[in-house]
C-alpha cells in the first residue's frame, strides 16, 4: 500500500469522489462485520454499487491503490477513508427541531457509530423543554450559541418546518456553526465558507416515482394490441405541431 505523499494531499477531491467516500466506506465495515481481511476492486465496487474503474480511480485520490494480486487490505482501507472524510474525530452535533423528524434523528444510532455526537436537541416550542429524547433532554432553541461555544459545534442539523429554516440558518451562522444539515423542504441561503447538504426525501420519492412512470411507458407499447398501437399511431399524427416535442416526450 502505498501512503499519501504531500502532493496528494495538496490535491482536491472532486465532489463526486467525496459524495462516495462515506459509501465505500458503509460497505467497508460490512466487509469487515463479514470477517474479510482483503478484497478486490471489482469485490468492492460491487458492495458500493459502482463500478470498479470509478473506485479505483476515486481511491487514487487517496494515495491508495491496493497491491496486485493481493487487493486492498480492508482494514487499512477503512481507516485511510474515515480519516479523510474525518469521521475518526468525535464531531458534536445539535439538532434543531424535534417534531417527528427531530425525534427519528436523535434516536438514530448511526451517528456515534459514525464519529458523530449528539450534544444538544433544541426547539422553539416551550412545551417541549425537558422532553427527554434518545437519553437527551430537549432544550430551548435560545441556548443555541451558549451550546455551541460550550460543545465547540462546527455541525448543525436543522429539521424544523419549512418556515423556521432560514432564520434557524441564520441563527447557526451566527453562533459559528460552518455545516448544516437541512432537512427542512427549503433552500437555504448561507454566506461563503459555510456548507449546506439539503435532504429531502419527498424529492427523492417523486424522483422514484419518475422512474417508475417512465419504466411502464417503455413497457406499455409491448403490452398494446395492434388494434390499439394503431390507434396510437393516429394520435401522434393529430397532435398540432407546434406541441410535437411535448407530444413526443409524453408518448415515448
Amino acid at each position: 500500500m502505498s501512503s499519501r505523499s504531500s502532493a496528494d494531499n495538496a490535491r482536491e477531491i472532486p465532489e463526486a469522489t467525496v459524495a462516495r467516500l462515506p459509501v465505500y466506506l458503509r460497505a467497508l465495515t460490512g466487509l469487515t462485520e463479514s470477517g474479510v481481511a482483503t478484497c478486490s476492486s471489482e469485490e468492492l465496487a460491487a458492495a458500493a454499487g459502482v463500478n470498479s474503474a470509478k473506485l479505483r480511480k476515486d481511491l487514487s485520490y487517496l494515495g491508495s491503490y491496493g497491491t496486485r494480486g493481493v487487493g486492498y487490505d480492508v482494514e487499512y482501507l477503512t481507516y485511510q477513508i474515515a480519516r479523510e472524510i474525518g469521521v475518526t474525530h468525535d464531531w458534536p452535533v445539535v439538532i434543531v427541531g424535534i417534531g417527528n423528524l427531530g425525534h427519528a434523528l436523535a434516536n438514530y444510532s448511526g451517528f456515534r457509530s459514525r464519529g458523530f455526537r449528539v450534544v444538544a436537541l433544541l426547539d422553539a416550542d416551550p412545551s417541549r423543554a425537558g422532553e427527554e429524547v434518545a437519553g437527551i433532554a430537549v432544550q430551548s432553541f435560545d441556548r443555541l450559541e451558549e451550546i455551541v461555544t460550550e460543545h465547540g459545534v462546527a455541525i448543525g442539523v436543522i429539521a424544523t418546518p419549512a418556515p423556521a429554516a432560514q432564520d434557524v440558518a441564520d441563527r447557526m451562522v451566527a453562533a459559528g456553526i460552518s455545516s448544516i444539515l437541512n432537512f427542512a423542504p427549503r433552500v437555504l441561503a448561507v454566506p461563503p465558507g459555510v456548507d449546506v447538504r439539503k435532504v429531502d426525501l419527498s424529492i427523492e420519492l417523486q424522483i422514484l416515482a419518475y422512474h417508475e412512470q417512465r419504466k411502464a411507458a417503455i413497457e406499455q407499447p409491448a403490452q398494446l394490441e395492434p388494434e390499439h398501437a394503431e390507434q396510437t399511431e393516429h394520435a401522434e399524427q393529430c397532435v398540432p405541431a407546434v406541441d410535437g416535442a411535448l407530444a413526443q416526450e409524453v408518448l415515448s
